[in-house]
């Protein structure tokens, strides 16, 4: 189920017939589906770094581009997990960048960290860039 669906299945509920409170008694709006927090180092882990939050679902938080990045997610959210241990990836460098990830999305638990030192981890990093990438 895509991100906006999933919204619409927890918002439409929300929008039925108004008692006739005028709203005053309704229900706290449903939890972002997706709540993280971004960290951006664009010359490794060693050099100052940017970080942003995120949500989708509704769309909002301090990232730059924030839907962008909520779109990226909607498609490659299997990007998230980590290269398995028997993959086998090409040996080229891609770059000093790193980032990390952390917080829910649809209510599973997030803890990734991206690199682009092989080939296996750009293909994981180019998937996410609009997340991953804080720059302006």
């Amino acid at each position: 189920m895509g991100a906006s669906a999933l919204a619409a299945a927890f918002l439409l509920p929300a929008c039925g017939a108004e008692g006739g409170d005028g709203g005053a008694g309704a229900a706290a709006p449903p939890s972002p589906a997706i709540e993280l927090r971004v960290e951006f180092f664009p010359k490794g882990t060693g050099a100052g770094g940017e970080s942003a939050t995120l949500t989708c679902d509704p769309v909002g938080g301090t990232h730059p581009r924030p839907e962008e990045a909520c779109t990226a997610l909607d498609a490659q959210a299997d990007a998230l997990a980590p290269v398995p241990a028997d993959a086998v990836c090409t040996q080229i460098y891609g770059g000093d960048e790193t980032a990390t990830v952390n917080g829910v999305v649809h209510g599973q638990e997030v803890d990734a960290k991206f690199n682009r030192t092989n080939g296996c981890e750009i293909a994981r990093w180019d998937a996410l860039t609009p997340l991953l990438d804080l720059r302006r």
